[in-house]
């Protein structure tokens, strides 16, 4: 979608936002009143009592806190809990670095579930016409080819999403209504004396709490992709989502207060209340709308990634642009990641009523860490003390509430997705803090001490050329200074004659598309910065945005990138240009401490396993020589050497 169109709500609008925004928290009625009635004998009172915790959930803790107060945390129109933290971090407070690593790391692990449960949920459908089939072969074959379309993009299949999801909603509200004419009672649970009489007087009420859960799971994700669809069309379109997930549910429960005494065993209430002839329907659609939740779900993290390796929370890899869509990206490394921990979620679990026992609890944690965040934001807008300290008492009793009853789950299968967490979060965390401790021992000199040296250098004929435009990558952020390494490697290394000296500097901006540069000329005709200001969302190709910058000066006669090689230049042919880029590596003279070692190690592995520097910043040109500095955090100390006739 435009931009423009983002501002406002259009029926196109509306229907892509159905098919991107609600495909997670749009297909949890597959299981969530299948997981509240679990192995125990359905009762009217857990029935009314968890669709009355549903209705609530999705009132307070979706509509409320998501659509409403959330969706007002936008950065330039951005949402998610990256976009968040670039929104507050401007308070100075370097702790919040933590909730927002542990966010981000959860909703990545909710990638992994997400996809399986919903698939298995979808496909298991199939048992109502032959229980002995195995769904697992086919649960693998849905996700591996929904792995493999995603190098190729989704912008075709995407103009199905849509349409797919409509079909959906409106399938399952349609359901609902035909079920509740049998059972209309199953209304009075909006009441939230039934929530509150399961909770306080079932002898399990709290523990179903990690169930209900389930109907609000979406919600992160819903904030996450805000930037595909806006604002103004989520929350129109919300009311409908609405509206159909709530009747579906107490259409379920209408069928289950019909079965009380007997047992699910097998059977799903989304299924099993359907008309026999109508139920290869229900499937064929319902499988479809798990597709779609998944893709959203995958597409999200892509998104998540992409933001983190800006933010300098995750290593750098490859990144593709499959079409012209703004903001569709793809990433070979995470797709695969995703694909195989999904793979392996369906082979360890085998059932979607096995996975609901690992589904919830890390996306509850991200909920938590997002509403910590909040906190700060509506601080810094300004709002009421008393609107703060509301919504930290609502929230927190909600939010923690949930994680009590989660954790029941961690036995029995939470912990595949806390491992799953855990592991995300380390690699964010070790990434984040190696670079502060490299940037700690980075040495800054004054450039202005340097002018003179460079400028007789560039006119030393005594030197071979090195190149007529020279270009060294700086993480300078002031204009006056420049790495030492960079004043070593140019003077002393190698000393490297050139005409024109250009020290290029990218720097990262909190406003997601942001496409600005700067220029400033040092010498005249010999030395010249280029300050690129780029959102975090945009791929910094700087080879092309390097010409796109000289371009620009040739046409303001600011600079003559002519040859200046007599014989060329008499031919009006371009000079050569060279990129030099510093990479780092740890030297062996390195007396760390254990902490430091263990976070750099990790720093450096992953760092030769990811994406080069060159690549890295889209230098995709046969003319750059990296060169390799040796990191000196904590050199060893006097070496006890003796010397010996």
């Amino acid at each position: 979608m435009s931009s423009s169109s983002l501002n406002k709500v259009t029926v196109g609008g509306l229907l892509v936002t159905l098919g991107i925004i609600f495909g997670d928290i749009g297909t949890s009625p597959l299981y969530v009143l299948k997981a509240i009635v679990g192995k125990e004998a359905i009762s009217e009172e857990t029935v009314l009592g968890g669709i009355s915790c549903i209705f609530w959930t999705l009132t307070l803790q979706t509509t409320i806190k998501y659509v409403i107060l959330t969706l007002r945390a936008d950065n330039k129109g951005e949402g998610g809990i990256f976009s968040l933290y670039t929104l507050v971090r401007r308070t100075k407070v370097p702790w919040l670095v933590f909730p927002t690593i542990i966010g981000g790391a959860a909703l990545l692990a909710d990638g992994v579930i997400t996809p399986s449960i919903s698939v298995s949920s979808a496909i298991e459908g199939l048992r109502y016409f032959d229980p002995a089939i195995n769904t697992v072969p086919i649960v693998i074959a849905i996700l591996t080819a929904l792995f493999l379309i995603q190098q190729f993009g989704t912008k075709f299949v995407g103009r199905f999403f849509g349409p797919v999801m409509f079909t959906w909603f409106l399938m399952i509200g349609v359901l609902g209504i035909l079920s509740i004419v049998h059972a209309p009672h199953v209304l009075a649970a909006v009441n939230p004396l039934y929530a509150y009489r399961l909770l306080a007087e079932h002898p399990n009420g709290f523990w179903l709490l990690g169930a209900v859960f389930l109907c609000t799971t979406g919600a992160e994700g819903l904030y996450s992709d805000m930037g595909h669809c806006g604002r103004k069309n989520i929350r129109a379109s919300w009311g409908f989502v609405k509206v159909m997930l709530l009747l579906n549910y107490f259409g379920q429960a209408a069928w289950l207060v019909g079965q009380e005494g007997a047992f699910l065993e097998d059977r799903n209430p989304f299924y099993s209340m359907m008309p026999d002839s109508f139920r290869w329907i229900g499937l064929i659609v319902a499988t479809g709308a798990t597709v779609v939740a998944s893709q959203a779900l995958i597409s999200a993290s892509f998104t998540l990634i992409n933001e983190a390796i800006r933010l300098n929370f995750w290593p750098r890899v490859r990144i593709k642009y499959p079409t012209d869509l703004k903001g569709q990206i793809y990433i070979p490394s995470i797709n695969w990641m995703l694909y195989a921990g999904c793979v392996g979620v369906v082979l360890f679990f085998r059932e979607s009523s096995h996975m609901e026992a690992a589904y919830g609890l890390t996306i509850n944690i991200d909920m938590i860490m997002t509403s910590t965040l909040l906190v700060f934001y509506l601080s810094l807008r300004r709002y009421r003390s008393f609107i703060i300290f509301l919504f930290i008492a609502v929230y927190a009793t909600i939010e923690f509430s949930f994680l009590i009853a989660n954790l029941d789950k961690f036995i029995h299968g939470g912990y595949v997705s806390m491992i799953i967490s855990l592991a995300m979060i380390y690699v964010m965390w070790a990434w984040y803090q190696a670079r502060k401790i490299r940037n700690r021992f980075v040495e800054f000199v004054k450039l202005k001490d340097y002018l003179p040296l460079l400028r007789d250098l560039s006119h030393d004929f005594s030197i071979p050329k090195y190149a007529t435009h020279l270009v060294y990558l700086t993480s300078a952020n002031y204009t006056e200074e420049i790495e030492a390494k960079v004043v070593y490697s140019i003077l002393q290394k190698q000393p490297k004659r050139a005409d024109i000296y250009w020290f290029v500097h990218v720097d990262v901006m909190d406003e997601p598309y942001m496409m600005e540069y700067k220029v400033v000329e040092l010498i005249k005709g010999n030395i010249v910065r280029v300050d690129f200001r780029l959102g975090f969302r945009v791929e910094p190709r700087i080879n092309l945005m390097f010409r796109k910058v000289v371009e620009d000066m040739v046409k303001n006669f600011e600079v003559d990138i002519t040859s200046r090689y007599e014989s060329l230049g008499r031919k009006n042919l371009i000079g050569d240009f060279r990129f030099v880029v510093m990479e780092k590596f740890l030297s062996l003279e390195n007396d760390l401490p254990f902490y430091e070692k263990i976070i750099l190690d990790t720093y450096f592995f992953f760092k030769r396993v990811s994406l080069s520097e060159e690549r890295a910043f889209g230098l995709d040109t046969s003319s750059v020589t990296i060169e390799k500095v040796p990191m000196v955090v904590n050199p060893v100390g006097d070496i006890p050497l003796k010397r010996v006739k």
